[in-house]
């Protein structure tokens, strides 16, 4: 059997975790999934400003849902927090992610905020498995596998003296 060097896939190809095609992977996916974000985030400001009434007008009408009558409540009572805070949270979420700052922690944010359309649109017309989980999904891979250090700038925040000193803040970056 003859090899091929010329052509690098030529010969075994496998997905390690410490190998190029997973770094080139892990920082498209994060690109990708912070850039999905930040899309949706830059829209509602700039179409609403921070005074996205839509989050809270849907929460008020959600009494049927799998929440009960806990979507309703925050729609009536937090949306003084939720008109400003969706917009402004899913694009500081989508910009942190594009960007590989802070990534885990952004991570979870956004893994928060799926959990929370996931369950609270409560449209299992298709069962379980819908696009709100599908985004859950992502949030909790870049999560898990620490996709900010792939090409991001947690990968450089690490090495400073600050964070070496302070190796708890790993668990934030990443």
């Amino acid at each position: 059997m003859s090899t091929n060097t010329a052509n690098p896939l030529a010969g075994e190809f496998e997905l390690a975790m410490d190998g190029p095609l997973t770094a080139y992977w892990l920082a498209i996916l994060r690109v990708l999934t912070g850039w999905w974000f930040f899309h949706a985030g830059m829209t509602k400001l700039l179409e609403d400003g921070l005074a996205y009434s839509y989050g809270p007008m849907y929460m008020q009408g959600m009494e049927g849902t799998a929440l009960g009558p806990i979507p309703v409540w925050m729609g009536n009572n937090l949306a003084w927090l939720i008109a400003p805070g969706v917009p402004l949270f899913e694009t500081l979420i989508g910009l942190a992610i594009m960007a590989g700052v802070l990534t885990r922690l952004a991570a979870f944010g956004g893994a928060f905020f799926m959990v929370l359309f996931w369950v609270g649109n409560a449209g299992f017309g298709h069962g379980l498995v819908n696009s709100d989980l599908m985004g859950l999904l992502l949030f909790v891979t870049i999560m898990v596998l620490a996709a900010g250090r792939y090409y991001g700038l947690d990968a450089v925040i690490e090495k400073l003296q600050f964070v070496q000193q302070r190796p708890k803040l790993r668990y934030l970056l990443g």
